[in-house]
């Protein structure tokens, strides 16, 4: 009876690592973890006296619910006089591998603070904003639960439809993105994301992401090393996704062994 309570004690526990955002008991233990996560690393901005969450606030809260972002394109749509591309972004549900969610975005030049910057960097803020874009029409509410408001803070920098609102700007480098393709001037109007490639780096490809969430999901490892992965899981090239996951595996088998002689 004892060994039985211990295994059901076990089963909650393990469903506590990965939220489904249809049980709503699930969801607001996950928007109690959020803001304590995003207060912790100071995932947001104040921006007249309101917290807006950064993207990486965003991804942390869809990686706990299985959901990946994935890149379908970045769209060059600049004219003679402005530099601008226009993404859109796809969330992939790693339990069922059905896409429930899509975003898109655009990021111009002509915006305030960014007369200055270079093609790829539009072109990646444009993708950053379509993450976001695409995780706050299916997950606005959690980050509301969670005491910040429900546009995603890099939404804010647009100044567009809003210039009464001043944001004090951040480098491009500070967020965390999605894998990058640097664009040269003679490139093709439409980029590819999938697989990424920027500088001759070919990033980890969705399948290899989906594997490494899918290892991080084993009860054997730890929330600290789970969220560090997931923080940096857009920044891996092919290889090092690739020791990364064996890396886990090797970590998950010794781990169990140990479990299973104690």
């Amino acid at each position: 009876m004892n060994q039985e309570n211990m295994d059901n004690k076990l089963v909650k526990k393990n469903k506590i690592e990965s939220y489904d955002i249809a049980k709503s008991d699930e969801t607001m233990h996950l928007a109690i973890d959020l803001a304590k996560f995003i207060k912790e690393n100071k995932l947001y901005q104040n921006i007249q006296g309101k917290e807006y969450v950064n993207v990486e606030g965003w991804q942390y809260a869809g990686s706990r619910l299985g959901i990946l972002p994935v890149v379908e394109h970045v769209i060059n749509v600049s004219t003679d006089t402005e530099l601008k591309y226009q993404a859109k972004v796809n969330l992939l549900n790693l339990r069922t591998e059905q896409v429930v969610g899509a975003g898109f975005a655009i990021c111009s030049n002509k915006e305030q603070g960014k007369k200055f910057y270079q093609e790829f960097a539009i072109a990646s803020m444009a993708q950053t904003r379509a993450i976001g874009k695409a995780y706050r029409n299916i997950l606005a509410w959690i980050i509301r639960a969670a005491g910040y408001e429900p546009t995603p803070a890099e939404e804010m920098d647009y100044n567009g439809n809003t210039p009464e609102v001043k944001v004090e700007q951040q480098p491009v480098a500070a967020a965390a993105k999605p894998a990058i393709k640097a664009v040269p001037e003679d490139a093709p109007q439409t980029v590819v994301a999938e697989p990424a490639v920027s500088n001759g780096v070919k990033y980890a490809s969705a399948k290899q992401k989906e594997e490494i969430i899918r290892l991080l999901n084993n009860p054997v490892i730890t929330r600290q090393e789970k969220t560090k992965m997931l923080l940096n899981i857009n920044k891996l090239d092919e290889e090092r996704a690739i020791q990364a996951i064996a890396k886990l595996r090797k970590v998950i088998e010794e781990r169990e062994e140990q479990s299973a002689a104690a």
